[in-house]
């Protein structure tokens, strides 16, 4: 039995679908993207499994009595108590027991016989409820998220909005669910602790269905991609990275297809517009009739089209000094913690310059003493080159009057820009009809990035520095960010946790790393794959040096060999056991089989499913009822193709988990 199954869902407001016809299912250990431009529903397609709203149609069916962890973009909650309360408050009863044992050692402190038998009872009854298992994950957990053993005590209310998301993430982890649903998990996370989380969610036997912006962690932890339009719903058993090369082999049949058969409706309207009163009546009839019970096939939606009309383009701007920044014993501290001392950094013009670490390192005040924003203790000097003309996007979007409509924005920037020329300049940014006048606090997370974008680039720039410049953008948004900034012919310095983003654009390193800061000639490809390789190398020294010493350690003991033990008879091994590992053995031959079988049959139904798309995409004939008869065997396979992952997917980690310890 599936774990989620949603048939025929449709949603809107005011008449107007947001989303219909999502039809899909999730079973044990399957993990799914749902992917879609911001606004297309995603998050609200989740609130409505989760329970929050009611849809206008269709069915949500989560497996009974399946427990389900919900992680929401938006952290109001009312946690209260310690952090280390609020990532227990799901477990009860496990609560209630601990708050009795530790009164119960406050009343054990006054050595009375009766207190302390009391609190004895107590302490055997959180052992043998598995209390200290749990508490041991949840630290685990809270450890993972970047939450240190000092933090598990502090109030919940003196969290950062940063520290609250991960808690948040952690609370939802530690329950033990079997449906999880992640509406962007990865945004207050670092590099580090979201290789993590896809690892973590990988090991799951949980179904899980994610939403985020992270196309590397999309790639990572999501073997399945869902994508959401509002008249259809597609799903592809493939991650995300492949998804698009899927999705337009689709795209261009389903259009093919729908212009083939548009052409033939013409062409036969003509027929019997032109005989209907003629010799061939009764032909031009039957063409009507067939005509009026024709399936008609609509062009395709292409969810990803209108959002890939942002533009992201930069004034021209002069051109600055061959040195840009110049910096000498830099050195910064914050709250008494020592975050950098003496970087020595330089960057010249055409450099794009990725700072990369853990949360809390001291990032975000490195950029800002490189851009003279830092504070009057910080220590060091920056030297800046000439004719700079240089612009700050900051990630707590600090530029932004809540107030204001984004027009105002815009004309508080350029006051030479009328409402209308303001309104088409923000077109660029996709802010259509009567979005810019609308005020910034009515406005998303990515509706107040790509403002505070437009504002940035209003205005000629040589320099720039981006403090998590992605954060909020959908995948289309960021790619052409991207794009920009690789065609920019000034210098970029800037903060990201996106991997993608860091890849494409960067062109040299700062990574904080292990209490250092590094400076890479590199990317950040070129620097990962080379710690990547240092990492490597010394777990081979190290294994060679165990090795060697091993080696002498046993030629100076030199051990006498000692007769081997005798081998104990079948019979005391106990029939029961006996039993037991033969049925064990059969069990996974029996599965071992049955998932060759099952990888046999992908195989030829992925050869299949290629062979039609080809003859679809390649079909140049007019006959529709052949191109009809392939593309719905086409999606006949599909359809079996997915039901046989499933199948292979649960068998295989049904077989993981029988396999003996130890066997590969």
């Amino acid at each position: 039995m599936p774990v989620l199954e949603v048939a025929n869902l449709k949603f809107g407001y005011t008449n107007q679908a947001l989303f219909e016809n999502v039809t899909f299912r999730l079973e044990a250990g399957e993990r799914a993207a749902l992917v879609a431009p911001n606004g297309a529903g995603k998050s609200t397609l989740l609130r409505a499994i989760g329970g929050e709203v009611t849809p206008d149609f269709g069915s949500v069916v989560v497996k009974k009595g399946a427990k389900v962890g919900y992680y929401r973009q938006s952290h109001e909650s009312r946690l209260e108590g310690t952090v280390r309360d609020a990532l227990l408050a799901g477990f009860g009863d496990i609560m209630s027991l601990r708050r009795e044992l530790t009164r119960a050692q406050a009343d054990a402190a006054s050595g009375e016989r009766a207190a302390l038998e009391h609190l004895a009872e107590l302490t055997e009854r959180y052992h043998h409820a598995g209390a200290d298992a749990l508490e041991h994950q949840v630290e685990s957990i809270a450890t993972e998220l970047g939450f240190r053993e000092s933090d598990m005590e502090r109030d919940v209310k003196t969290l950062s909005g940063g520290e609250r998301g991960r808690l948040e993430l952690g609370l939802v982890l530690a329950t033990d669910a079997e449906l999880y649903l992640l509406d962007e998990p990865t945004n207050h996370l670092d590099l580090d602790t979201i290789r993590w989380l896809e690892g973590y969610l990988s090991g799951l036997r949980a179904a899980v269905l994610v939403v985020s912006h992270d196309r590397a962690f999309l790639d990572a932890a999501c073997p399945f991609t869902f994508e959401l339009g509002q008249r259809a719903f597609r799903t592809y058993p493939v991650p995300y990275s492949r998804y698009h090369e899927e999705r337009a082999v689709d795209l261009e049949r389903e259009r093919k297809a729908a212009e083939e058969q548009a052409s033939m409706v013409a062409k036969t309207e003509a027929f019997i517009q032109k005989n209907l009163a003629g010799t061939k009546t009764k032909q031009a009839q039957s063409r009507r009739r067939m005509l009026e019970k024709l399936e008609r096939v609509e062009r395709p939606e292409d969810v990803w089209a209108r959002a890939g009309r942002v533009r992201f383009r930069f004034a021209e701007a002069p051109r600055s000094g061959d040195i840009v920044l110049e910096t000498r014993a830099l050195s910064a501290e914050r709250g008494g913690t020592a975050l950098f001392s003496n970087v020595e950094l330089l960057i010249r013009r055409g450099d794009r310059v990725a700072i990369v670490g853990p949360n809390g390192c001291g990032k975000s005040t490195l950029m800002k003493l490189l851009s003279g924003r830092g504070a009057e203790s910080d220590r060091g000097d920056v030297k800046r080159g000439t004719n700079l003309k240089d612009g700050y996007f900051d990630q707590q979007l600090g530029s932004l009057d809540p107030k204001k409509t984004g027009v105002e924005e815009i004309r508080s920037v350029r006051g030479d820009l009328n409402v209308d020329g303001a309104r088409e300049y923000l077109a660029r940014f996709r802010f259509y009809g009567d979005d810019p006048l609308r005020r910034v606090d009515s406005f998303s997370g990515g509706e107040s990035t790509r403002l505070a974008l437009a504002k940035l680039l209003l205005e000629p720039r040589n320099l720039l520095f981006l403090d998590e410049p992605t954060n909020h953008l959908d995948i289309p948004a960021a790619e052409i960010l991207e794009e920009a900034l690789v065609g920019f012919e000034g210098t970029v310095v800037f903060v990201s946790h996106d991997r993608r983003f860091l890849e494409n654009v960067s062109t040299r390193t700062v990574s904080f790393h292990e209490g250092k800061v590094d400076i890479y000639e590199g990317g950040y490809k070129d620097y990962c794959e080379a710690l990547e390789r240092k990492r490597t190398a010394n777990q081979r020294n190290e294994r060679e040096r165990n090795e060697r010493t091993s080696a002498r350690s046993e030629r100076r003991a030199q051990p006498q060999k000692a007769a081997p033990a005798p081998t104990p008879a079948p019979a005391t091994l106990g029939a029961d056991a006996h039993r037991a590992r033969r049925e064990q053995t059969r069990d996974i031959e029996r599965k071992t089989k049955q998932v060759g079988l099952l990888e046999g049959r992908i195989a030829e139904l992925e050869a299949e499913v290629a062979r039609y798309k080809k003859l679809l995409v390649e079909a140049s004939g007019s006959n529709w009822e052949e191109l009809h008869g392939w593309a719905k065997k086409e999606r006949e396979l599909s359809s079996e193709l997915q039901k046989v992952m499933h199948a292979w997917v649960s068998l295989s980690e049904e077989l993981s988990a029988a396999a003996p310890k130890g066997a590969s």
